[in-house]
């Protein structure tokens, strides 16, 4: 399904940390780094999500946590979103009483998905004297949990005990269970 939305990929260089707490599996990094060349030759300038950041919260609508990009596949809540002075930080839950939500725990964690994307539109850019194309102005629309990142010189990791060994148990159970639902089908 194409949406019409442009993405960025980014593995932020500080990294995408995975703790448990009670409201479910806190997930945070950075979705866009400022300054950063990607693979696209593209740059985003700092301020570029001002704007829509402030419309949205004015308007009480969120940016989407979604999964590899797929609008049919959220898999969480970001509960902050904010620009500092770095890049694009986002802090949010993976929702574990979803199936998606519970594989992207596991995957970070194993350290298979390593990378946050943003899908956006672009409101204003300009043409840099290196003929990259600067991003300034952004209509920011989802961040996704993805595996192929656009910005190969950041890194990130999965820190911190994403799920205690009984929650690791279940996970295993799940897709065991699973796996012998499909083999008598």
């Amino acid at each position: 399904m194409d949406t019409g939305l442009e993405h960025k990929l980014c593995r932020p260089e500080v990294g995408l940390c995975l703790t448990q707490d009670g409201a479910g599996l806190v997930i945070e990094g950075y979705a866009s780094l400022f300054d950063a060349t990607d693979q696209g030759g593209d740059v985003v300038a700092r301020g570029a999500y001002a704007a829509c950041l402030k419309t949205m919260a004015a308007q009480g609508r969120r940016v989407r946590m979604l999964w590899q990009h797929d609008p049919a596949q959220p898999i969480g809540i970001w509960d902050e979103v904010f620009e500092d002075t770095r890049g694009l930080r986002v802090k949010g839950r993976l929702l574990d009483s979803v199936a998606k939500g519970r594989e992207a725990a596991a995957l970070i964690s194993a350290g298979a998905i390593e990378g946050l994307s943003i899908g956006y539109r672009t409101i204003r850019a300009t043409t840099t004297d290196k003929g990259q194309r600067l991003l300034t102005e952004l209509d920011l629309w989802e961040v996704s949990l993805v595996t192929f990142p656009m910005l190969p010189s950041a890194k990130v990791s999965a820190k911190g005990g994403a799920l205690s060994d009984e929650g690791l148990l279940d996970l295993v159970a799940l897709f065991q269970n699973g796996r012998t639902m499909l083999m008598q089908d």
